[in-house]
C-alpha cells in the first residue's frame, strides 16, 4: 500500500476527498500525517476527527526548521508520496531536490495560465470561458512542474466567482485520486516535460 503524507493550509477540502477514497478502496494509499503550517486550519482539525496523526510545521521557527522537521516526520513514517492539498507554501530548493519527482499538487487553473494563490479569481476577472484544474509534480518554480492531468471546467455567463469556485472544487475532488491512482500505479513516464501515461493499472 502506498504511502502518502497530504499537507493543507486551509479547509482540507481536497485532503477530505482523498481520504475518503482511501476509505473506500478506490485510491490503494494510506495517509501517514496531515501536516500543516497553521496550527488553527481548518484541515487539521478534520484530519484530527477523521483519525489522522497530525503535525504542525514550525515556521515561525523559519523555513528551514519547518522543512527539516516535515524531513524527520517523512523519513520515520516511511513516506513514499508528499500530495499538497492546499497548501500555501513555497517549499525549498533544497526540499524538492530531495524528494524530486515525489511531491504533488494541485491547482485550481489549466497551467500555466493562472499561477499563484489567486487563481480562480484571476481567470473569472479575466473573462476566459474556459477554466479548469491541473495536478502537476512540483519542481524549484511555482505552479510549474511538468503536468500529470488536467481537466476543464467551462466558465458560463450565469457563473459568479462562489459558483466557478464550487465548480473548480467538484473537478478538484475527482482529478486528484483519479491522477494519484495511475501514479502511485507506476503507469507515468517522463519524457522531456511531458508526463505520458502507459501500461494497464
Amino acid at each position: 500500500m502506498t504511502k502518502m503524507a497530504i499537507l493543507v493550509s486551509g479547509r482540507g477540502t481536497n485532503m477530505v476527498a482523498l481520504a475518503q477514497r482511501c476509505f473506500s478502496g478506490d485510491l490503494k494509499a494510506d495517509i501517514s500525517f496531515v501536516a500543516s503550517d497553521k496550527k488553527d486550519a481548518l484541515g487539521i482539525k478534520k484530519a484530527r476527527e477523521m483519525g489522522f496523526e497530525t503535525i504542525i510545521l514550525p515556521y515561525n521557527e523559519g523555513m528551514a526548521r519547518a522543512e527539516e522537521h516535515l524531513n524527520e516526520k517523512i523519513l520515520s513514517q516511511s513516506v513514499e508520496w508528499i500530495v499538497l492539498a492546499g497548501f500555501m507554501r513555497i517549499l525549498s530548493s533544497d526540499f524538492v531536490g530531495k524528494y524530486r519527482d515525489k511531491i504533488v499538487n494541485i491547482h485550481p487553473s489549466l497551467l500555466p495560465a493562472f499561477p499563484g494563490t489567486s487563481a480562480i479569481k484571476d481567470s473569472f476577472e479575466y473573462g476566459v470561458k474556459v477554466t479548469g484544474v491541473t495536478v502537476h509534480l512540483v519542481d524549484e518554480l511555482m505552479d510549474h512542474g511538468p503536468i500529470l492531468s488536467q481537466r476543464e471546467v467551462r466558465v458560463e455567463d450565469s457563473d459568479t466567482l462562489e459558483s466557478l469556485e464550487e465548480k473548480i472544487h467538484e473537478a478538484e475532488h475527482d482529478l486528484y485520486w483519479r491522477t494519484l491512482k495511475e501514479l502511485f500505479s507506476g503507469r507515468y513516464r517522463k519524457k522531456g516535460r511531458r508526463m505520458i501515461i502507459e501500461g494497464p493499472y
